[in-house]
């Protein structure tokens, strides 16, 4: 069954859907990824049954993004993508496939935002980012757009690897 984490305000949908465009939505407090990466990482984790090694952020959608962040007796490396939709947030494991998630500009209204995590909670196979954010009344952010392209590069410190690998080197 779907399942909407109000206080984390964070969807996922239970059955992962290898063509769905983002496997849930999370709504952050704010655009600071020091603060907010590790209560996602560490509900995602829980809920999945998996360990996140890497996680890959639109640079322009944040304000402090680490390079790395302590998490449960161990250390998530974070990349940052350049040309992708900067509403994506990518999570990789050290199996199984990523998971992505359309992140909810902080700032948006409750009533659209919420809508959007419900509408991510259920089968998104066929709606893009757009679609979902039309279909839940989200405002498009310009500033974020401007800077999104149709390829995903997510860098690190130290590789390049294209969006969606198997998992992490």
């Amino acid at each position: 069954m779907p399942r909407v984490d109000s206080a984390l305000r964070l969807s996922l949908h239970p059955l992962l859907d290898r063509r769905a465009v983002v496997n849930g939505a999370w709504w952050p407090y704010s655009h600071d990824a020091a603060a907010e990466l590790p209560d996602l990482i560490a509900a995602v984790d829980q809920r999945l049954q998996r360990t996140t090694m890497l996680v890959g952020v639109h640079r322009n959608a944040w304000r402090r993004i680490p390079q790395r962040i302590p998490a449960r007796g161990r250390t998530v490396r974070v990349g940052w993508f350049r040309h992708a939709d900067p509403h994506v947030i990518v999570l990789f494991f050290t199996s199984d496939e990523p998971v992505t998630l359309l992140m909810i500009p902080p700032d948006t209204a409750a009533g659209p935002a919420e809508a959007a995590l419900k509408l991510t909670a259920r089968n998104t196979a066929d709606l893009s980012d757009d679609a979902i954010f039309a279909l839940a009344h989200l405002p498009p952010d310009p500033a974020l757009r401007a800077t999104a392209e149709s390829m995903a590069c997510c860098e690190s410190e130290t590789r390049s690897s294209t969006s969606r690998p198997s998992a992490p080197v």
